[in-house]
C-alpha cells in the first residue's frame, strides 16, 4: 500500500488539536499555578532535587498549583512535595523514542506527542516560571520562555532561576557575549531574576495576583 502523504498530514493535525483540546479542558479550571523545570537527572539525595520539593511544598501553602514535565529528577521532587503538601500536582509528560516513565506523585498526567503543545500548557496556564539547573531540555524551556516574553508575546510574568552558581555563569556569559556583542539589549536582562533559596522564590511570587482563568498567552 503507497504511503500518503496528505492523509498522514491531515491526521497529525487532528493529533495535534486532540492534544490543544485536553490540555484545553484539564487545566482551564486549574487556578493560580507555577511552571517548574530543571534536569531530570538529579537523584532525591540531590540538592537540587531537595530544593524542588522544599520549593513545592512553599508554593502549596501560598495558594499555587505545581507544573512540572512528569518525568524523574527536578520534576519528581516538585511533584512530590506539592503532592505531600496536599496541593494540586500537575505532570505533563512528553512522549520519547526512549521511555520517560512519568513520576509516581502527580494527581493530573497528560500526555504529549509534540513538544510545543506541551510547551503552551506549561506557559498558559502558569503565573510564574522558575528554572532550576538542567541541561538541553530545561535551556530550551527557559530560552523560549524569555524570548515570548522579549517579544511580547506573553504577559510579562516572573522567570526565577533557582541556583547561583548555575545560573550566575550564564548570566556571566550573557553579559559579556550576548550584551557586549549588542544581541540583546540591557532591559533584557531583567526578564529573568537569580536566587539561590525556595524562600527567595517564595518572597517573589507573595507580591503576584492569583489570576484565575486569565489566559497568559496575547492574542
Amino acid at each position: 500500500m503507497a504511503y500518503d502523504i496528505a492523509k498522514e498530514e491531515t491526521w497529525r493535525v487532528f493529533r495535534i488539536m486532540s492534544e490543544f483540546v485536553d490540555g484545553f479542558e484539564d487545566l482551564s479550571q486549574l487556578g493560580p499555578a507555577i511552571s517548574i523545570f530543571g534536569s531530570s537527572r538529579a537523584k532525591p539525595n540531590d540538592a537540587n532535587y531537595k530544593k524542588a520539593e522544599r520549593l513545592a511544598r512553599l508554593l502549596v501553602k501560598e495558594g499555587y498549583a505545581v507544573i512540572t514535565g512528569a518525568g524523574p529528577g527536578i520534576m519528581e521532587g516538585a511533584n512530590k512535595g506539592a503532592f505531600e503538601a496536599g496541593g494540586e500536582s500537575i505532570g505533563l509528560n512528553i512522549q520519547l523514542p526512549f521511555i520517560q516513565k512519568p513520576n509516581s506523585y502527580i494527581k493530573t498526567k497528560l500526555e504529549f506527542r509534540y513538544f510545543f503543545c506541551r510547551r503552551v500548557m506549561f506557559v498558559k496556564y502558569a503565573s510564574a516560571f522558575v528554572m532550576l539547573p538542567g541541561g538541553y531540555g530545561t535551556l530550551d524551556e527557559f530560552f523560549e520562555i524569555i524570548t515570548l516574553i522579549q517579544t511580547q508575546k506573553i504577559t510579562p510574568l516572573p522567570v526565577i532561576l533557582l541556583g547561583e552558581k548555575y545560573w550566575n555563569t550564564f548570566l556571566k556569559w550573557a553579559k559579556e557575549t550576548l550584551l557586549a556583542g549588542d544581541y540583546i539589549e540591557p532591559q533584557d536582562l531583567k526578564i529573568f531574576q537569580i536566587v539561590d533559596t525556595p524562600e527567595e522564590v517564595i518572597q517573589i511570587i507573595r507580591h503576584l495576583p492569583h489570576p484565575k482563568g486569565r489566559s497568559r498567552i496575547k492574542r
